[in-house]
């Protein structure tokens, strides 16, 4: 095999972690930090997928990433009311959008709403996606989180440790 025919090496997927606190701009934009720039761009060319989540967050994924999740959820059976909410829900909301040469994503308006995004809001790494959340309903979230007990969590955490 000559250099011509070696083949590339596998992007890893990406990684994001961390709550960065932001302001949508007076057009509803957010503007991507910088440190996430680069993995959007490598992993799908800056093009996004928002989509609503039933914890009224946004979930926000490189477009990559979220056309398998898309797949296996249509895939699944209609039939099940439970399933057909969420398809609505997941599949229904979904925007495709592309960042703007400022690192800037127009979060729809439809989806402003759903999230009750006014001005003040989170970006939360969560491995491969994003969760947008308005910043009092982040700080709700994570008052209820640290209230937590041990008897508050699901059996499949028994045993886990940091």
């Amino acid at each position: 095999m000559d250099a011509s025919q070696t083949p590339l090496p596998k992007v890893s997927a990406p990684v994001f972690r961390g709550v960065t606190q932001l302001a949508l701009d007076t057009k509803g934009r957010l503007a991507v930090p910088a440190r996430y720039r680069d993995a959007l761009y490598l992993h799908g060319e800056g093009r996004l997928v928002m989509t609503a989540d039933p914890s009224r967050c946004l979930l926000i994924y490189p477009q990559p990433v979220w056309e398998p999740i898309q797949e296996k959820l249509m895939a699944l059976s209609s039939f099940d009311e439970r399933i057909r909410a969420l398809q609505r829900l997941l599949v229904g909301y979904a925007d495709d959008v592309a960042l703007d040469g400022a690192g800037r994503a127009l979060v729809a308006p439809s989806l402003r709403q759903y999230a009750q995004l006014d001005h003040r809001v989170v970006l939360v790494g969560q491995g491969g996606h994003f969760e947008l959340w308005d910043e009092g309903l982040w700080q709700a979230q994570m008052a209820q989180a640290i209230r937590l007990t041990h008897d508050d969590l699901p059996p499949v955490l028994d045993g886990f440790s940091l």
